[in-house]
């Protein structure tokens, strides 16, 4: 038993023991001839204070005896009551206990649920939040491991070609010139690598300032699209804009929504067959406005529609092997840092759809 068993064990005990005394207390001077004056005998008057003889003695009672056995009881009663009332609430928090030391031991599967059993209480409430928080852990945890391996496998790919050039250029001086290229190229990857983690890192930790401006949607993506068509020239395709509302304001930071939505456009550019469209329709339902994106590809895998959105996920077999993974993963931190919404799903006609949902202006807000 640890100390703060003993302590709820002796705050009860002490407690119950005193209500016990008081209410002895109170009972042995309501008790006839205990703190009072006796009352005349059965069958005599008052004295005659007229005569001046002496009143005659007072009757004597019997003794008043102290009731050991109940008290005995009593106090047997109120330490097994105390000892079970104190169990009963020290046990979770002593569990609480354990679990916080497994937990700096980097055991992050331990939970209390269980050992609650049917409380119902703000202890039991408490040991619900711990698995929450230890369960969080561990997916942060878990996903940290997995961007060290990304990074380190993404890295590790343009060192060696960087390396194989330098030795190029010692064993070959001619080739000297095409080894300072190839060097300047897979620099510029690792460059770009770290730009799009750091900018990633930002805004899974909410840096992201202030979002409060006024952004005009219809502007901002026809810009987009206008950079996008250059791409879609080149292998025939076109993209077109259909905007359904005569006014599209938002509040939020321009750039960072520009980011998101032209990473949604150019995957649709980069992964749709050739001479064909994409389209790109603004539109508003209720007071959100809705986006979508949609392209003449091959689509996604169902089970795979939900991951495209996590860092370094790439589907080579079906939507091409560029970039690192990460266009997909700050477009949909960007999205929900202005508490909006993004998915994929496959259309029915080939091809996928990305839905953009944001809030209009007269409801967006922050946090």
């Amino acid at each position: 038993m640890g100390r703060l068993f003993w302590k709820i064990f002796l705050t009860i005990f002490l407690a119950q023991v005193a209500t016990t005394a008081a209410v002895s207390t109170l009972f042995w001077f309501m008790v006839p001839n205990h703190g009072f004056p006796p009352p005349n005998p059965p069958g005599m008057t008052a004295p005659d204070t007229q005569s001046g003889r002496p009143p005659p003695p007072p009757a004597r009672m019997p003794p008043h005896e102290i009731p050991l056995l109940p008290i005995g009881i009593g106090l047997l009663a109120s330490l097994a009551f105390a000892f079970l009332l104190a169990r009963h609430l020290s046990k979770p928090i002593l569990g609480l206990r354990a679990a916080f030391k497994e937990v700096a031991r980097g055991n992050f599967d331990v939970r209390l649920t269980a050992d609650m059993g049917k409380r119902r209480d703000e202890l039991a409430d408490l040991g619900r939040d711990f698995d929450s928080t230890a369960k969080q852990l561990k997916l942060l945890l878990d996903s940290q491991r997995r961007l060290l391996h990304h990074v380190s496998h993404e890295v590790r790919s343009p060192l060696a070609r960087m390396q194989l050039a330098i030795d190029l250029a010692r064993q070959q001086p001619e080739k000297t010139q095409a080894a300072i290229e190839r060097i300047e190229r897979e620099s510029g990857r690792i460059d770009g690598l770290m730009e799009e983690l750091l900018t990633l890192s930002r805004l899974e930790a909410r840096a992201y300032g202030n979002l409060e401006d006024e952004v005009d949607i219809e502007e901002l993506v026809s810009e987009i699209i206008e950079d996008a068509r250059f791409e879609a020239e080149a292998k025939g395709c076109r993209v077109e804009l259909a905007a359904r509302l005569d006014e599209m304001t938002i509040k939020g930071r321009a750039d960072l929504l520009h980011r998101a939505i032209e990473n949604v456009i150019r995957n649709a550019v980069r992964h749709t067959f050739n001479s064909t469209r994409i389209d790109v329709v603004v539109a508003r339902s209720e007071d959100m406005l809705v986006i979508h994106i949609d392209d003449e590809g091959s689509g996604m895998p169902e089970s795979a529609l939900g991951a495209m959105f996590e860092p370094f996920v790439r589907f080579h077999e079906n939507r091409g092997n560029d970039g690192y993974g990460l266009g997909l993963a700050i477009t949909r931190e960007v999205i929900e840092a202005h508490r909006g919404t993004i998915r994929a799903t496959n259309r029915e006609s080939g091809g996928l759809r990305m839905e953009i949902h944001l809030p209009m202006a007269s409801r967006a807000g922050v946090d």
